[in-house]
């Protein structure tokens, strides 16, 4: 099965699903079958586990529904079994009060772990902007990244894309400060 076969969304919706992507690894795990089918071997290879710790984290992701055996084969007696993602993005609920945001707390580990001297564009702004202004930024970001997520060639190398557009919690002014 090929990645262009694939459903294009993943709705997350039981604590069962929620729990296997929100683990680091898995989350690695599923960056190396982002964009073609790999077995238990390739994937401890890639991210850099123990085979009987990547079978073990990618049961946990195929029970949840979030990967998927695409095919088999055999390989001296033993069927090799080639796994993928179950959808081309996965979508998680909305983060509840006071909730850790799962895909930004990865997103920054996966940065931390990147080569130092590898080419980056981090940034962050701070922007006052009208309610409309704040939608239309996040829905021209999110039709950016859809756009060059359709470029993707899985023949060259990954990059990780995050963006996070929000108002921030209010800020309470320090005593003995003046507005």
């Amino acid at each position: 099965m090929a990645t262009d076969d694939l459903p294009e969304t993943f709705h997350v919706t039981s604590d069962e699903q929620l729990r296997a992507v929100s683990n680091l690894t898995r989350h690695r795990i599923m960056a190396v079958l982002r964009f073609e089918p790999a077995t238990i071997t390739q994937i401890a290879e890639r991210v850099g586990l123990a085979k009987g710790s990547s079978s073990y984290h990618v049961r946990l992701l195929e029970r949840a529904g979030l990967v998927k055996v695409v095919r088999t084969r055999k390989v001296r007696g033993v069927t090799e079994r080639y796994y993928a993602m179950a959808a081309r993005s996965i979508v998680l609920p909305e983060t509840g009060a006071g909730q850790p945001d799962v895909l930004m707390r990865h997103a920054v580990a996966d940065l931390e772990a990147s080569p130092p001297d590898g080419e980056r564009h981090v940034g962050m702004m701070h922007l006052r902007l009208t309610d409309e202004q704040f939608a239309e930024l996040g829905a021209r970001l999110e039709a950016l990244a859809l756009e060059y997520r359709q470029l993707s060639d899985p023949s060259l190398p990954d990059v990780s894309l995050a963006f996070a557009l929000f108002r921030p919690a209010p800020r309470t002014q320090a005593e003995g400060d003046s507005k």
